[in-house]
C-alpha cells in the first residue's frame, strides 16, 4: 500500500495540493495548527486575475495556465465535496488614466499575443454593467479572462472534498516537525527561505453585483461575489505584523466607494486582517526543500496564491508521484544565506 502523505498547513497551498494527491488516489493527512482558513486564505477579495501580458515570464505562464484551467478544476472540486467555491469568470474592467492610451495598446497587443483569443482584453468608451469606476480618460480596459472566487468558501469547498475523497484532515494541531511531508503554512514558514509575511486589508460590503466583473482601479480591487457581497481590498503593509483592521482598512474603503459610485450607499459588514506570505523574490515558492529528502514548500503565494494554487499543487504532484519536474527554476525553494 502506498505510504500516507503528509501536507502542514489548511491555507489555499495546503488544501489544493492534498486534493491533487487525493483525487491522483494518494492516501493523505493534512494538518492545520488552528482551523481551515484562519490564515492569509480566510480573506475576503478572491481576485482571479492575470498579470501584465507585458514581459512575459515563467510565473505569468504557470499562473495563465492555472486560469485558464480554474474552470474546471473548481467545478471538480464542488462537486466532490458538494460545497460551492464561489467561482465564475465575470471579467474585469480597469480605468485607463489620462495620456495612457498608448501603453494599453502594447498591453493590448502583448495579450494577443500570449492569452488564448476569447481571454480578449481591449479599450473601451462604452463600458457594460452596474459596477462601472470613474475614468479619468473615458477609456475602460476589459478583459474576459479574470475570475473571482470567495476565499473561505474555497477553503471550505476543498476541505469538503478532500474529506468527501478518503482524505484526513486534523485541525487544531501542527503537523509533526521531523515527518517528510509538504510545508504549506504561510508567513510563518518561510524564514528558512528568506521570505516575510506583509499585512493585508479587506473589507466585504453587502450589495448583489454578483454577475458583474470585478474592477482594479488606483490599486483596489472590487470583487462582486456570488453570495450577494462585494470584496473590497487590499492594503500592503511591510513591517507589520498585527492581525488589526485600522485606519488604512477605512481609507481602501473610502477611495473605493469614490471610485465606484454603485458601493456608496452599501454597509460595511466584515473587515479583516491578515499576513500574506511573500517569497523573497516574488514567484511562489515550489520543489523540495533543499536538503530534507522526502520535504517539500508550497508556500509564497502573497497576492496570487488563489489563481497559482491549481498549477502549484499539480506540479508538485507531478513531480512526487510520477517525477516529471515541471517547476519553473525560479520557483524552486532556496535557502538564506546562512540558513
Amino acid at each position: 500500500m502506498a505510504r500516507e502523505i503528509t501536507v502542514a498547513g489548511g491555507g489555499i497551498f495546503g488544501l489544493a495540493c492534498a486534493w491533487e494527491l487525493v483525487r491522483r488516489g494518494r492516501k493523505v493527512r493534512l494538518f492545520e495548527a488552528a482551523r481551515i482558513g484562519a490564515g492569509a486564505s480566510g480573506g475576503h477579495v478572491g481576485a482571479l486575475a492575470p498579470h501584465a501580458p507585458e514581459n512575459w515570464n515563467d510565473k505569468k505562464q504557470v499562473q495563465l495556465d492555472a486560469l485558464i484551467e480554474a474552470a474546471d478544476w473548481w467545478a471538480e472540486v464542488g462537486t466532490a465535496g458538494g460545497v460551492d467555491p464561489g467561482y465564475a469568470r465575470t471579467g474585469r474592467i480597469q480605468p485607463v488614466a489620462q495620456g495612457a492610451e498608448a501603453r494599453m495598446a502594447e498591453r493590448i497587443k502583448a495579450a494577443r499575443a500570449y492569452w488564448p483569443e476569447w481571454a480578449g482584453m481591449e479599450l473601451t468608451d462604452r463600458p457594460q454593467g452596474a459596477l462601472v469606476p470613474v475614468s479619468p480618460s473615458g477609456l475602460w480596459l476589459v478583459d474576459r479572462l479574470t475570475a473571482r472566487i470567495s476565499p473561505r468558501r474555497a477553503g471550505a469547498a476543498l476541505a469538503a472534498a478532500i474529506r468527501a475523497q478518503g482524505g484526513e484532515i486534523v485541525e487544531g494541531q501542527a503537523a509533526p516537525p521531523d515527518a517528510p511531508a509538504i510545508w504549506a503554512t504561510g508567513a510563518a514558514g518561510l524564514a528558512p527561505f528568506g521570505g516575510n509575511g506583509v499585512k493585508g486589508q479587506s473589507a466585504l460590503l453587502a450589495l448583489d453585483l454578483r454577475d458583474q466583473p470585478q474592477v482594479f482601479a488606483d490599486g483596489i480591487h472590487v470583487i462582486p461575489h456570488a453570495d450577494g457581497t462585494v470584496a473590497i481590498g487590499s492594503t500592503t503593509e511591510r513591517d507589520v505584523l498585527d492581525r488589526r483592521t485600522d485606519e488604512q482598512l477605512e481609507a481602501v474603503i473610502d477611495k473605493a466607494r469614490a471610485l465606484c459610485p454603485a458601493l456608496a450607499d452599501a454597509p460595511v459588514i466584515d473587515r479583516w486582517a491578515g499576513i500574506r506570505p511573500r517569497g523573497g523574490a516574488r514567484p511562489p515558492l515550489v520543489g523540495p526543500w533543499p536538503g530534507r529528502p522526502g520535504h517539500y514548500v508550497a508556500n509564497g503565494g502573497f497576492k496570487i496564491g488563489l489563481a497559482m494554487a491549481p498549477a502549484v499543487a499539480a506540479m508538485l504532484a507531478d513531480l512526487m508521484l510520477e517525477r516529471r519536474d515541471r517547476i519553473p527554476p525560479g520557483f524552486r525553494p532556496k535557502l538564506r544565506a546562512g540558513g
